[in-house]
C-alpha cells in the first residue's frame, strides 16, 4: 500500500524520519528500514535519511503488507529426498517461496514442511524454523532444512565454516571466454534499488563464485557455479556484473527470450538456474551426505530447443 502526505509550511526543516513517522504512524526505526530499502521517495526520487522537508514536498510511502505471526500447516506436496528426526532435504520447485513474509503470508515451502512434520522445534520461529539457506523463488533445486535445534546450529556452522558442497547448473546469456574461471566481486545493497544486490556498493561482502562451462549453444552457455561464499542472490549477481545475466532473470538480466533460427524466438519460463548438488556432514551423526537433483522439465525444454539448433559437429557436451 502507497500512501501520500504533503509537507506544510509547519513542517519545513523537519527531518524526513520524523515527518513520515508522524504520518504515517510508525516508529522511526521503522521509517529508517523503509528508507534503506528504497520504499520512501520525496517529489519522486528516493528519500535520504538526513533529507529536511520543504514546503510542498510530496512524500510517497510503501507500506509493507504485515508478516504473518505464525506457521500455518499446509497441505502441499513436496519431493522430499531425505529425512530423519533432526533434518529434511527437499527438491523445491520453481515458484515456490521458502518461508512466509509480507505479500506471501502461506503457500510456502516452510508450511509444507510444517504439515509434513508437525511442530517444529529448530531456532527461526514463528516463520522459518531450521532455515539454514534458501533458495530465491524461481530458482529450483536442493535445500537441507534443520528439524531439531542441534542440527540447526551445527549445519550453520557448516555453512558458516564453507564445508556445505553447493553446485549450481546455470543458464547463461551470450557466449563465455574460456573452459573455466572464477568471480570474486563483493556484493551489498544496491546503492540505486535497495531491493537489489550489487557489486557496486559502499558496504559489500566477500563473494566468490567457480564456474566451468557444460555446453555452448548459440547465444547462450550452460555452466556449472560453485559457491565458496552464499550471499543473497550471488550468482544471479555475479554473471550479470560480468555480461552474461542468467537467462529469464527479470531483476539483473532483462534476457527472457533468445533468438532461435530466423526471427522466432524462444521465451524463457523463468530464471534458469538449478541448485543441483548439495554435500554436508549430518549434523548429529558426523556421515558424509550428498544428493543430486536433476534438471527440471522447464530447463530441459529450453536446452531441448536450443541443441535443436546446434549443427551436430558444433554441439559441445
Amino acid at each position: 500500500m502507497i500512501v501520500e502526505f504533503k509537507a506544510s509550511k509547519d513542517d519545513a526543516l523537519n527531518r524526513i524520519d520524523k515527518f513520515a513517522s508522524e504520518k504515517a504512524g510508525i516508529t522511526r526505526s521503522q521509517i529508517h528500514h523503509l528508507i534503506e530499502e528504497g520504499l520512501i521517495t520525496v517529489n519522486g526520487k528516493q528519500a535520504k535519511a538526513n533529507y529536511r522537508m520543504h514546503e510542498g514536498d510530496l512524500v510517497d510511502i510503501t507500506l509493507p503488507e504485515k508478516s504473518p505471526e505464525e506457521l500455518v500447516p499446509e497441505d502441499i506436496p513436496i519431493d522430499v529426498l531425505y529425512s530423519d528426526e533432526h533434518l529434511v532435504v527437499v527438491n523445491k520447485p520453481a515458484g515456490l517461496v521458502v518461508y512466509p513474509a509480507a505479500g506471501h503470508p502461506g503457500g510456502t515451502l516452510m508450511n509444507a514442511i510444517r504439515f509434513r512434520f508437525g511442530e517444529l522445534t529448530a531456532p527461526g520461529a514463528p516463520l522459518r524454523p531450521g532455515v539454514v539457506h534458501r533458495l530465491d523463488k524461481d530458482t529450483s533445486g536442493i535445500m537441507v532444512v534443520a528439524l531439531s535445534e542441534e542440527a540447526y546450529h551445527n549445519l550453520v556452522e557448516q555453512f558458516s565454516e564453507r564445508e556445505i558442497k553447493r553446485s549450481y547448473v546455470a543458464l547463461l546469456w551470450g557466449n563465455l571466454k574460456g573452459d573455466k574461471g572464477k568471480i570474486k566481486l563483493k556484493i551489498g545493497r544496491s546503492m540505486t534499488d535497495r531491493k537489489k544486490m550489487s557489486v557496486r556498493t559502499r558496504k559489500g561482502k566477500e563473494a566468490e563464485t567457480s564456474w566451468d562451462v557444460l555446453e555452448r549453444f548459440k547465444g547462450a552457455t550452460m555452466v556449472r557455479a560453485k559457491l565458496s561464499t552464499g550471499r543473497t542472490h550471488q550468482i544471479r549477481v555475479h554473471f550479470s556484473a560480468e555480461g552474461h545475466p542468467v537467462l529469464g532473470d527479470e531483476t539483473y538480466g532483462h534476457k527472457t527470450s533468445i533468438k532461435l533460427g530466423g526471427k522466432e524466438k524462444l521465451s524463457i519460463p523463468r530464471q534458469m538456474l538449478h541448485a543441483k548438488v548439495l554435500g554436508f556432514r549430518h549434523p548429529v551423526t558426523g556421515k558424509k551426505m550428498r544428493f543430486t537433483s536433476p534438471l527440471p522439465e522447464d530447463m530441459s525444454e529450453v536446452l531441448s530447443a536450443l541443441r535443436a539448433e546446434m549443427p551436430d559437429e558444433e554441439a559441445s557436451n
